[in-house]
């Protein structure tokens, strides 16, 4: 016991963060091992097995927390150039090689350890490291199209072009939440907006596709021509006509075993452990979670996960207040978003309020590459944090200075 008060001091950063992790921590183990019965059926293997390997996984996540909140935040500036540059080749490693699963190539499969390996869930964490630094350096420049923005904008367009072929969803999510920090680190408003027009187009010719081949008369989706035949193509339209016409026809699969398991829930919800519709849900452990946990806590469990997560969001945007330097204060606020994001676009596709994705709820969902990185980035965040308490302690005074460079 004598080492704790020496633990405890080195336990640095906001311990408020700390305390939402461990609440997301707690809330995985109960969800996952509840959730992972039909899964352990599949494979012949028991509940206590998946509860053990979660358990390892927040383990090993809780360390890399703790070791990348010690580190000096600037020193992720120095290596954001070369982890981005790293990036883009693993990305298109990915598209040509990667191994497929569930219809996506999306992983890569890493050799003698035999795991795979989700390249987008690095790129995220390194273009908003990169946008960070290159926000912090361009604040007298910002407002200029050829010096300014495009410097900025040209990274986020190369990542995001090269995840949206297997990974739609997750390319949107980078696009929509480096826009949002683009317009915090003050980048001109006529450049956003132009950015988001043209994003919008192939986004509206994918609606006017699935509406085109939507068969009202049948209700169902009509056959697409061979030129439309992509895999990825198909999968899109098709959820995108689910979501549309859900009150029209039979939804997906998916969306029906969501909302029965809601509607299961209550107000009080079954109870910890009871759930009915994991045996029926596809992927109740990862990307409809959230449902599972509204099915076994009711109103109670829907109504906590988005206060956790948005709690989350605002110890962020308070570190950016703080900061006294550009570089802290918008790493701070791109990680935090990020995650923010992804949790909230999580629960609305297990509500059914946008089209089905496969994007996991942060510390929430069954371990993986996104629960390794999603770490990471809480640990930088961390790091932010920790820098601003030596300060306070030391009397520093923290002013925001967008100006200042500290990258």
């Amino acid at each position: 016991m004598q080492g704790m008060p020496a633990f405890k001091a080195r336990l640095g950063g906001d311990r408020l963060i700390w305390g939402l992790v461990a609440i997301l921590s707690m809330c995985s183990l109960l969800v996952v091992y509840s959730s992972t019965g039909s899964l352990a059926y599949r494979y012949s293997k028991s509940t206590e097995f998946y509860l053990f390997k979660q358990s390892a996984f927040i383990a090993v996540g809780i360390c890399i927390i703790y070791f990348a909140h010690l580190l000096d935040y600037r020193y992720y500036s120095r290596i954001a150039v070369w982890a981005y540059i790293l990036s883009i080749p693993l990305l298109l490693y990915t598209l040509v090689f990667g191994s497929t699963i569930n219809d996506a190539s999306r992983w890569i499969r890493l050799p003698i350890i035999n795991l795979t390996f989700q390249t987008s869930d690095m790129a995220k964490l390194a273009l908003f490291m990169y946008l960070a630094r290159q926000l912090s350096r361009k604040q007298a420049v910002i407002r200029e199209w050829r010096k300014g923005f495009l410097p900025l904008i040209l990274p986020v367009f190369l990542t995001c072009i090269l995840i949206a072929p297997e990974n739609l969803s997750t390319a949107m999510l980078v696009a929509s939440t480096s826009l949002l920090l683009m317009f915090i680190g003050r980048a001109a408003m006529r450049h956003i907006l132009l950015v988001m027009a043209l994003a919008a187009i192939p986004i509206g010719i994918l609606v006017a596709l699935a509406i085109h081949y939507y068969d009202p008369v049948a209700r169902n989706a009509r056959e697409l021509p061979a030129a439309l035949g992509v895999k990825r193509v198909e999968t899109w339209i098709h959820r995108v006509q689910d979501f549309m016409y859900a009150d029209e026809q039979e939804v997906s699969y998916q969306v029906q075993q969501a909302k029965i398991a809601i509607a299961k829930g209550g107000w009080a919800g079954l109870g910890p452990g009871k759930s009915e519709a994991r045996n029926f849900l596809p992927h109740p452990y990862s990307d409809f979670i959230y449902a599972i946990t509204i099915e076994e806590y009711g109103l109670l469990g829907a109504l906590a996960l988005p206060i956790v997560y948005l709690a989350f969001l605002f110890r962020c945007i308070h570190m950016f207040r703080r900061s006294p330097y550009a570089f802290g204060g918008f790493l701070a606020m791109g990680l935090g978003f990020t995650l923010a994001i992804q949790a909230l676009a999580n629960m609305a596709v297990n509500v059914n309020l946008v089209p089905v994705t496969g994007v996991t709820l942060p510390l929430v969902s069954m371990g993986g590459s996104s629960f390794v990185f999603t770490c990471l980035s809480i640990g930088i965040i961390l790091s932010v944090g920790r820098d601003l308490e030596e300060k306070a302690h030391a009397g520093t005074p923290s002013v925001v200075t967008p100006n200042s460079s500290d990258a």
